[in-house]
Protein backbone atom coordinates (compact mmCIF):
# COMPACT_ATOMS: atom_id res chain seq x y z
CA UNK A 1 0.00 0.00 0.00
CA UNK A 2 3.00 2.22 0.63
CA UNK A 3 4.45 1.78 -2.59
CA UNK A 4 1.42 2.46 -4.38
CA UNK A 5 0.99 5.74 -2.35
CA UNK A 6 4.18 6.76 -3.64
CA UNK A 7 3.76 5.62 -7.26
CA UNK A 8 0.30 7.52 -6.93
CA UNK A 9 2.11 10.47 -5.42
CA UNK A 10 4.62 10.66 -8.16
CA UNK A 11 2.31 10.21 -11.21
CA UNK A 12 0.44 13.35 -9.37
CA UNK A 13 3.56 15.66 -9.11
CA UNK A 14 4.04 14.29 -12.81
CA UNK A 15 1.50 15.07 -14.33
CA UNK A 16 1.08 18.57 -12.41
CA UNK A 17 4.09 19.08 -13.85
CA UNK A 18 3.37 18.29 -17.40
CA UNK A 19 0.05 20.72 -17.50
CA UNK A 20 2.67 23.56 -15.89
CA UNK A 21 4.89 23.11 -18.80
CA UNK A 22 2.04 22.87 -21.25
CA UNK A 23 0.51 25.95 -19.95
CA UNK A 24 3.81 28.37 -18.96
CA UNK A 25 5.94 27.17 -21.80
CA UNK A 26 4.78 25.14 -24.62
CA UNK A 27 0.93 27.12 -25.29
CA UNK A 28 2.80 30.71 -24.54
CA UNK A 29 5.36 29.73 -27.73
CA UNK A 30 2.36 28.48 -29.54
CA UNK A 31 -0.05 31.17 -29.37
CA UNK A 32 2.78 33.54 -29.14
CA UNK A 33 0.87 34.58 -25.87
CA UNK A 34 1.25 38.62 -24.86
CA UNK A 35 3.40 39.05 -27.82
CA UNK A 36 1.84 42.30 -29.86
CA UNK A 37 3.22 43.65 -33.49
CA UNK A 38 3.09 47.43 -33.75
CA UNK A 39 0.77 48.22 -36.89
CA UNK A 40 2.74 49.99 -39.33
CA UNK A 41 1.72 52.94 -41.80
CA UNK A 42 0.75 51.55 -44.98
CA UNK A 43 -0.11 55.45 -46.30
CA UNK A 44 0.94 55.66 -49.86
CA UNK A 45 2.73 52.61 -50.62
CA UNK A 46 2.20 50.57 -53.64
CA UNK A 47 0.33 48.15 -53.74
CA UNK A 48 3.15 45.30 -55.46
CA UNK A 49 4.96 45.99 -52.21
CA UNK A 50 2.72 45.35 -49.57
CA UNK A 51 3.21 41.69 -49.43
CA UNK A 52 6.52 41.39 -49.01
CA UNK A 53 6.20 44.50 -46.74
CA UNK A 54 3.67 42.14 -44.34
CA UNK A 55 5.22 39.13 -44.79
CA UNK A 56 8.50 40.45 -43.10
CA UNK A 57 6.46 42.06 -40.33
CA UNK A 58 4.52 38.71 -39.94
CA UNK A 59 1.09 40.63 -41.45
CA UNK A 60 -1.86 39.64 -43.78
CA UNK A 61 -3.68 41.76 -45.63
CA UNK A 62 -6.93 41.85 -47.91
CA UNK A 63 -7.90 44.88 -50.38
CA UNK A 64 -11.20 46.36 -50.11
CA UNK A 65 -13.38 46.30 -53.17
CA UNK A 66 -14.90 49.60 -52.74
CA UNK A 67 -11.98 51.58 -52.84
CA UNK A 68 -11.89 55.64 -52.94
CA UNK A 69 -9.64 58.18 -54.74
CA UNK A 70 -7.37 60.69 -53.54
CA UNK A 71 -5.61 63.40 -56.13
CA UNK A 72 -2.97 63.75 -54.30
CA UNK A 73 -1.64 59.88 -54.31
CA UNK A 74 -0.29 57.77 -57.37
CA UNK A 75 -2.99 55.01 -58.56
CA UNK A 76 -2.90 51.82 -56.04
CA UNK A 77 -1.25 53.16 -53.50
CA UNK A 78 -2.83 52.77 -49.88
CA UNK A 79 -5.10 55.27 -49.30
CA UNK A 80 -6.96 53.71 -45.78
CA UNK A 81 -6.30 51.16 -43.97
CA UNK A 82 -7.93 49.41 -40.50
CA UNK A 83 -6.52 48.44 -38.03
CA UNK A 84 -4.72 51.91 -38.10
CA UNK A 85 -1.58 52.38 -38.14
CA UNK A 86 0.20 52.35 -34.36
CA UNK A 87 -2.10 49.48 -33.43
CA UNK A 88 -1.05 46.70 -31.66
CA UNK A 89 -2.28 42.85 -33.25
CA UNK A 90 -1.30 39.58 -32.94
CA UNK A 91 1.38 38.21 -35.36
CA UNK A 92 -1.03 36.66 -38.66
CA UNK A 93 -3.46 39.60 -38.19
CA UNK A 94 -5.04 40.57 -41.56
CA UNK A 95 -5.00 43.58 -42.55
CA UNK A 96 -7.80 45.47 -44.34
CA UNK A 97 -6.02 48.29 -47.37
CA UNK A 98 -8.05 50.80 -49.21
CA UNK A 99 -6.24 51.47 -52.43
CA UNK A 100 -6.09 54.80 -54.29
CA UNK A 101 -8.32 54.16 -57.73
CA UNK A 102 -6.82 54.03 -60.94
CA UNK A 103 -9.56 56.38 -62.24
CA UNK A 104 -11.92 58.50 -59.91
CA UNK A 105 -14.98 57.79 -60.32
CA UNK A 106 -18.13 60.23 -60.83
CA UNK A 107 -19.99 61.77 -58.53
CA UNK A 108 -23.13 64.62 -58.72
CA UNK A 109 -22.10 67.53 -57.80
CA UNK A 110 -24.03 68.66 -54.60
CA UNK A 111 -25.45 72.62 -54.50
CA UNK A 112 -23.61 74.55 -51.80
CA UNK A 113 -24.81 77.88 -52.48
CA UNK A 114 -26.29 80.20 -49.74
CA UNK A 115 -25.02 77.85 -47.53
CA UNK A 116 -21.83 78.77 -45.11
CA UNK A 117 -18.18 77.75 -46.10
CA UNK A 118 -17.86 74.91 -42.76
CA UNK A 119 -21.46 73.19 -43.91
CA UNK A 120 -19.93 73.24 -48.13
CA UNK A 121 -16.77 71.76 -46.78
CA UNK A 122 -18.95 68.76 -44.58
CA UNK A 123 -21.14 68.42 -48.02
CA UNK A 124 -17.78 67.96 -50.39
CA UNK A 125 -16.04 65.83 -48.01
CA UNK A 126 -19.28 63.86 -48.06
CA UNK A 127 -19.30 63.15 -51.37
CA UNK A 128 -15.68 62.44 -51.54
CA UNK A 129 -14.51 66.09 -53.02
CA UNK A 130 -12.02 68.68 -51.58
CA UNK A 131 -12.59 72.69 -50.61
CA UNK A 132 -9.92 74.48 -52.91
CA UNK A 133 -9.72 78.29 -53.04
CA UNK A 134 -11.93 80.38 -51.13
CA UNK A 135 -12.17 83.80 -52.31
CA UNK A 136 -13.97 86.75 -50.65
CA UNK A 137 -16.27 88.54 -52.56
CA UNK A 138 -18.52 91.78 -51.51
CA UNK A 139 -21.56 90.70 -50.12
CA UNK A 140 -23.98 91.26 -47.46
CA UNK A 141 -24.25 87.81 -46.68
CA UNK A 142 -21.00 87.29 -44.92
CA UNK A 143 -19.31 83.97 -45.21
CA UNK A 144 -22.10 82.29 -47.44
CA UNK A 145 -21.13 80.16 -50.42
CA UNK A 146 -22.26 82.26 -54.03
CA UNK A 147 -20.95 80.43 -56.38
CA UNK A 148 -18.77 77.05 -56.89
CA UNK A 149 -16.49 76.82 -59.70
CA UNK A 150 -14.25 73.95 -60.89
CA UNK A 151 -10.87 74.67 -62.56
CA UNK A 152 -12.23 78.66 -62.82
CA UNK A 153 -15.71 77.95 -64.50
CA UNK A 154 -18.89 77.59 -62.35
CA UNK A 155 -20.42 73.80 -61.88
CA UNK A 156 -24.43 74.03 -61.53
CA UNK A 157 -26.02 71.48 -58.60
CA UNK A 158 -26.50 67.98 -60.14
CA UNK A 159 -23.23 68.10 -62.86
CA UNK A 160 -20.99 64.90 -62.83
CA UNK A 161 -17.68 65.79 -61.54
CA UNK A 162 -14.52 63.30 -60.62
CA UNK A 163 -14.35 62.08 -57.22
CA UNK A 164 -11.51 63.81 -55.35
CA UNK A 165 -11.63 67.29 -57.62
CA UNK A 166 -11.30 70.38 -55.95
CA UNK A 167 -14.42 72.52 -55.81
CA UNK A 168 -12.89 76.49 -55.19
CA UNK A 169 -15.82 78.62 -53.43
CA UNK A 170 -16.48 82.49 -54.20
CA UNK A 171 -17.97 83.59 -50.41
CA UNK A 172 -19.65 86.58 -49.10
CA UNK A 173 -17.61 89.03 -46.91
CA UNK A 174 -20.30 90.78 -45.13
CA UNK A 175 -19.86 93.99 -46.88
CA UNK A 176 -21.62 95.54 -50.16
CA UNK A 177 -20.76 97.73 -53.02
CA UNK A 178 -22.40 100.53 -52.20
CA UNK A 179 -20.36 102.73 -50.12
CA UNK A 180 -21.78 105.26 -47.51
CA UNK A 181 -21.17 108.75 -45.96
CA UNK A 182 -20.41 108.05 -42.09
CA UNK A 183 -22.97 109.41 -39.84
CA UNK A 184 -21.97 111.97 -37.15
CA UNK A 185 -22.76 110.28 -34.08
CA UNK A 186 -21.03 112.70 -31.28
CA UNK A 187 -22.98 113.53 -28.50
CA UNK A 188 -25.95 111.16 -29.35
CA UNK A 189 -27.16 108.97 -26.91
CA UNK A 190 -26.22 105.67 -27.11
CA UNK A 191 -29.14 103.94 -28.01
CA UNK A 192 -30.37 106.51 -30.60
CA UNK A 193 -25.98 106.06 -32.28
CA UNK A 194 -26.92 102.64 -32.40
CA UNK A 195 -30.20 102.88 -33.80
CA UNK A 196 -28.91 105.49 -36.67
CA UNK A 197 -25.49 103.27 -37.08
CA UNK A 198 -27.82 100.32 -37.91
CA UNK A 199 -30.09 102.25 -39.74
CA UNK A 200 -27.34 103.48 -41.92
CA UNK A 201 -26.80 99.94 -43.02
CA UNK A 202 -23.38 99.60 -41.32
CA UNK A 203 -22.89 97.63 -38.12
CA UNK A 204 -21.84 98.39 -34.23
CA UNK A 205 -18.26 97.73 -33.75
CA UNK A 206 -16.42 97.83 -30.25
CA UNK A 207 -17.82 99.89 -27.83
CA UNK A 208 -15.50 101.60 -25.51
CA UNK A 209 -15.92 103.58 -22.23
CA UNK A 210 -14.51 107.19 -22.18
CA UNK A 211 -14.38 109.48 -19.19
CA UNK A 212 -17.52 111.90 -18.14
CA UNK A 213 -17.07 115.02 -19.39
CA UNK A 214 -18.33 118.90 -17.88
CA UNK A 215 -20.57 119.04 -21.33
CA UNK A 216 -22.21 116.08 -22.36
CA UNK A 217 -24.31 113.59 -20.25
CA UNK A 218 -23.51 110.14 -19.31
CA UNK A 219 -24.29 107.61 -22.28
CA UNK A 220 -23.55 110.10 -24.41
CA UNK A 221 -21.01 109.28 -28.04
CA UNK A 222 -17.74 111.36 -27.25
CA UNK A 223 -15.59 109.52 -30.34
CA UNK A 224 -16.04 107.65 -32.96
CA UNK A 225 -14.02 105.89 -35.57
CA UNK A 226 -14.30 106.06 -38.67
CA UNK A 227 -14.75 109.99 -38.18
CA UNK A 228 -18.47 111.54 -39.38
CA UNK A 229 -18.23 112.24 -43.21
CA UNK A 230 -16.04 109.29 -44.26
CA UNK A 231 -16.80 106.59 -47.05
CA UNK A 232 -16.69 103.55 -46.24
CA UNK A 233 -18.83 100.21 -47.92
CA UNK A 234 -22.09 99.32 -46.68
CA UNK A 235 -21.67 96.73 -43.90
CA UNK A 236 -18.86 98.21 -42.05
CA UNK A 237 -18.09 98.52 -38.62
CA UNK A 238 -18.16 101.67 -36.20
CA UNK A 239 -16.28 102.23 -33.30
CA UNK A 240 -18.10 104.30 -30.31
CA UNK A 241 -16.81 105.61 -27.12
CA UNK A 242 -19.33 106.40 -24.76
CA UNK A 243 -19.53 107.76 -21.20
CA UNK A 244 -20.68 105.74 -18.67
CA UNK A 245 -20.40 102.64 -20.96
CA UNK A 246 -19.53 99.71 -18.50
CA UNK A 247 -17.69 97.11 -21.26
CA UNK A 248 -17.55 93.95 -18.43
CA UNK A 249 -21.80 94.16 -18.40
CA UNK A 250 -21.92 95.85 -22.05
CA UNK A 251 -24.89 98.52 -20.67
CA UNK A 252 -24.56 102.23 -19.81
CA UNK A 253 -24.77 103.68 -16.69
CA UNK A 254 -27.56 106.62 -17.16
CA UNK A 255 -26.75 108.19 -13.78
CA UNK A 256 -25.37 112.08 -12.65
CA UNK A 257 -23.05 113.26 -14.96
CA UNK A 258 -19.96 115.30 -13.53
CA UNK A 259 -22.21 118.80 -14.98
CA UNK A 260 -25.31 117.50 -12.74
CA UNK A 261 -27.00 116.78 -15.74
CA UNK A 262 -29.28 113.73 -16.50
CA UNK A 263 -30.13 111.86 -19.19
Amino acid sequence: MKKIGIHLGIMLITGLVMVLIFFYYFLPSYTNHGETITVPDLGGLAYEELDNYLTQRELRFEVEEDSGYSAELPPLTVLKQYPIAGSKVKANRKLIINLNKTTPRKVIMPNLIDGSVKSAQMVLESYGLEIGNIEYRPDLAQNAVLEQKLKGKVIEPGDSIYQGSRVDLIVGDGLGNQMLEVPALFGMDFEDAEFTVIGSGLRLGSILTAEPVDTLPMGAVIRQIPKAGQSIRIGEDIDLWVIGYDEQTRTVDYGTGSDGLNN
